[in-house]
């Protein structure tokens, strides 16, 4: 088991302080000027759209145009706009994990420290099977089960990346809860598109219609959102994980709403004890980041001389990001179309965009 010692680092309390600093004078003119200097450069190849949200208020959007996807399908040349629709790809498992503390404030969904297998009576021969009795609902959203699993060290268009074979199998939920145990429960991370499928399929179960239809009303419509597409398989399941897409500014709300602790308006729309719970970290990411409830935890140098500010957001493949810098009250959305590059050249755009272009201005 890990020792919860070495989680101590962006609690939940980094993440929700008293008074976030004083916001600096953001100038969309500034922002202009660094991203073009990073761009002459070459740094920000494949970048779609960038926003930036400093206060609650959206102080700088920047929209280009290059070849895009809808989950794999190739859209040709895109011009993207506020009104054009892009993938989030695991961006969607950020949201799925707020759409569960919604519902479980509802009373639609078990508890985290209920037994998974308990949750899923129609494989009841998986649950009498050694070892799955040690699994939660809090190791599905720390991604942490204990499950074989693989769909980091092959690309999604080999049929050994574990995503990839749940995506063809007749029944994906039996296709994941049938997995073989190599680990201890909550003692190691393992990246899982399969445990945002279970969540959910508990959502959607509980809230007694599709996933995209609760999402609608528990969260999207509250938000204002405009339009949205949850994209599903051959089965006509929803593809939890990495379905959703998107209008840019809509993305850029829903760290609105975590910085305002889950309130919109007079309306609380998530619970902040959700909020604490899903921002404290669980387990140690191998490069040293943690994970909380679908939520990536970290911290970035910022300013001179530097300092280390903690963040929180969403992370998607191909350069999809939402990231929140609480201290900041900062709230960055990223899209981009590198699908096709290796995940170490989508980190170097992404970091050209926050340490050229973003971040400087809160020096």
């Amino acid at each position: 088991m890990i020792d919860r010692r070495h989680l101590l680092l962006g609690t939940a309390a980094a993440f929700f302080p008293a008074d976030a600093m004083a916001a600096p004078p953001a100038k969309a003119e500034d922002f202009a000027r660094r991203l073009a200097a990073a761009d002459t450069a070459g740094k920000l190849g494949g970048l779609h759209v960038l926003l930036v949200s400093v206060g609650g208020n959206l102080v700088f959007e920047h929209y280009g145009k290059g070849a895009d996807e809808k989950r794999g399908r190739p859209l040709s040349t895109v011009t993207f706009g506020p009104r054009v629709l892009h993938d989030l790809r695991s961006v969607s498992k950020t949201v799925v994990g707020l759409l569960y503390g919604i519902a479980l404030a509802e009373g639609k969904v078990p508890a985290p420290d209920a037994g998974l297998y308990a949750q899923f009576p129609d494989y009841a021969d998986l649950a009498t099977q050694p070892g799955r009795d040690r699994i939660t609902i809090e190791h599905v959203l720390s991604m942490s089960m204990g499950l074989e699993w693989d769909e980091s060290s092959v690309p999604y268009s080999d049929p050994r990346n574990s995503e990839t074979q749940m995506d063809n199998a007749s029944d994906r939920y039996r296709f994941i809860l049938e997995r073989k145990i190599v680990g201890e429960p909550g003692a190691k991370w393992t990246y899982c598109g399969g445990a945002t499928a279970l969540l959910g399929r508990l959502i959607a179960r509980g809230t007694g219609g599709t996933l995209l239809a609760y999402a609608r009303r528990a969260l999207f419509e509250p938000l204002g959102f405009g339009p949205v597409e949850w994209m599903t398989g051959r089965d006509g399941e929803p593809i939890a994980a990495s379905g959703l897409r998107l209008l840019p500014r809509d993305l850029l709300k829903i760290g609105q709403l975590i910085l305002a602790r889950g309130k919109e308006k007079d309306r609380q729309i998530v619970s902040v004890d959700w909020l604490r719970q899903s921002l404290t970290p669980k387990i140690v990411l191998p490069d040293g980041r943690r994970y909380g409830y679908h939520w990536y935890l970290g911290q970035r140098a910022v300013g001179t001389p530097p300092r280390r500010e903690p963040w929180f957001g969403g992370i998607g493949w191909g350069g999809q990001q939402l990231l929140v810098f609480p201290n900041l009250d900062l709230v960055v959305g990223i899209n981009c179309g590198n699908y096709r590059l290796p995940g170490r050249e989508q980190a170097q755009v992404i970091g050209a965009v926050l340490d050229d272009v973003v971040l400087p201005g809160f020096g």
